[in-house]
């Protein structure tokens, strides 16, 4: 690792992007502490521990949601208006022809688009999240105010959007991801440095820091192992005369991610067992489903632990079998003319790959469900708040390794043209 930061840092074009990026990110961290006026604070503060939804949006900002500053909304909308567009290109066939025959154009019309898309939602977002969570001052409470603090928050998407695009394009690694990564590495930093001011203040313990710290450390480095880890199907390629040329013969292999299902698990299970009490939140806090589920079903009860767990389980074999196909595998290796060693094409290499899979995918749910109890576990046990969780993890080391790989490969890309000049 410090070899290849060393060469990074000796390349010129490579160090520049390296700054480049890191001066972008510094300055969505400092934009990101400037407050929206008119919003209650306070009043948003008690919401977050009433609607556990509002959680996953302060961990994906940094705690700019909490503190209601105009990047509170984060690149989410981005994300949400991203995922619409793929779904309107599938259901419109106007924008389904502008993707695939529009060619560079066509994609820059999808994606101004979805630009427009963004600053819409974000503002559609905030002035529902206010007004919702009647977070807004007195003074505010007009047409005016809620315009004000919708076009504010907006525009602080529009820019965290505006840093990401810079970054992909003059930096290193995708903008957006690498905003995500920073929210959340912030997140991490803000929850350590309050459990060290504890210790002062006699809240916690010595041994209460060193708990945290090493617990985040071992599921970095055991998160990190899985993420790497690939299953290898060897493949077989039958050799073929073409003209006077003879093709194939090679052996190659299908690399199968360990961890395939990626973080989408958590987040689906997460946002289901925080919809329930969001739902009876709002038929008032004093109602007797809110206080059952308050009771029994929060994070650190065992059978929230449970349920999510199973949800987990469940929602990796349903995104698993809506992104892999193993028919169309075993279709393709076919009309290349290979072959697995050992197994029969057609059929028998389709129950090969779907038997593997489900292993790979077992495995992959069993080790989400674990990971995802690990911080309430540790929570009830050492009686800290935990700053991280589960999917924040995957998140963090899936954009560093990601971002670490980019880089990577441009310096193999250089060492290519420096020996071929």
């Amino acid at each position: 690792m410090w070899e290849t930061m060393r060469n990074v840092w000796r390349v010129p074009e490579l160090r520049k992007k390296v700054l480049y990026t890191f001066f972008m990110l510094l300055i969505y961290r400092l934009v990101g502490v400037i407050p929206v006026p008119g919003i209650d604070r306070a009043a948003i503060q008690s919401a977050m521990g009433t609607y556990d939804m509002l959680g996953l949006v302060n961990m994906m900002t940094g705690n700019a949601f909490s503190q209601m500053t105009i990047m509170a909304m984060g690149i989410s909308p981005y994300i949400n208006a991203s995922i619409i567009m793929q779904l309107l290109t599938i259901a419109i066939p106007a924008l389904e022809r502008l993707q695939k025959d529009g060619g560079e154009e066509g994609k820059q019309k999808i994606n101004r688009i979805t630009r427009y898309v963004t600053v819409g939602l974000a503002a559609l977002q905030a002035i529902g999240i206010i007004a919702g969570l009647r977070a807004i001052n007195s003074s505010y409470q007009n047409f005016f105010g809620y315009m004000t603090i919708g076009i504010i928050m907006a525009g602080g998407t529009a820019l965290a959007m505006w840093i990401g695009e810079r970054i992909t394009k003059n930096g290193i690694g995708n903008g957006v991801s690498l905003l995500i990564f920073a929210g959340i590495v912030s997140n991490l930093f803000n929850g350590i440095l309050t459990t060290t001011q504890g210790i002062f203040n006699g809240t916690n313990t010595v041994g209460n820091l060193l708990v945290i710290v090493l617990t985040t450390l071992i599921i970095l480095v055991v998160v990190t192992f899985v993420d790497l880890a690939e299953r290898r199907i060897p493949v077989q390629y039958a050799k073929r005369v073409v003209g006077r040329k003879m093709y194939g013969g090679q052996s190659t292999h299908i690399p199968l991610k360990l961890l395939s299902v990626g973080v989408l698990p958590l987040i689906f299970a997460y946002s289901f067992m925080a919809f329930p009490g969001t739902i009876f939140a709002m038929f008032g806090t004093n109602s007797g489903a809110y206080k059952w589920w308050q009771a029994n079903m929060h994070q650190a009860s065992p059978w929230y632990m449970i349920v999510c767990a199973l949800l987990i389980i469940a929602f990796s074999y349903f995104y698993t079998s809506i992104t892999f196909n193993p028919q169309d595998i075993a279709k393709n290796i076919q009309q290349q003319g290979g072959h697995i060693p050992g197994i029969r094409t057609g059929s028998k290499t389709v129950e090969f790959l779907q038997r593997t899979s489900n292993r790979l995918t077992l495995f992959a749910a069993i080790f989400l469900a674990i990971l995802s109890t690990v911080p309430s576990v540790l929570s009830v046990w050492q009686r800290v708040s935990i700053p991280f969780g589960a999917s924040s993890i995957l998140i963090a080391v899936s954009v560093a390794i990601e971002t670490v790989r980019q880089v990577e490969s441009q310096l193999v890309m250089r060492n290519y043209k420096g020996f071929l000049g």
